[in-house]
């Protein structure tokens, strides 16, 4: 076993879960059949494949970073509640 139901308690009490006999019985089977997957998968030979590799190949979707003219402080001030100066004024949320 990988797991033992006193981890799955452990776990379940972190996660505030209140589980009873039979689900921590359903879940600790659950769970080692889980990690014994996982570690079938840690035997697998992996020399020469790329860490980021994909079964199809991939493009870059972004645009190239172009220089904007941005709104200017009048703009981005004028629909603001509040202003002062070229700065938001917000409400005190500290006292």
């Amino acid at each position: 076993m990988k797991i033992g139901r006193a981890e799955v308690e452990h776990v379940a009490r972190l996660a505030r879960l209140a589980l009873d006999e039979e689900e921590l019985d359903a879940l600790t089977a659950q769970m080692d059949a889980i990690l014994g997957y996982v570690d079938q998968l840690g035997n697998l030979n992996t020399e020469g494949i790329v860490p980021t590799a994909h079964a199809v190949p991939m493009e870059n979707a972004f645009r190239p970073d172009e220089v904007l003219v941005g709104l200017g402080e009048e703009k981005a001030l004028q629909n603001a509640p509040a202003a002062e100066g070229p700065c938001f004024r917000v409400p005190k949320v500290i006292e």
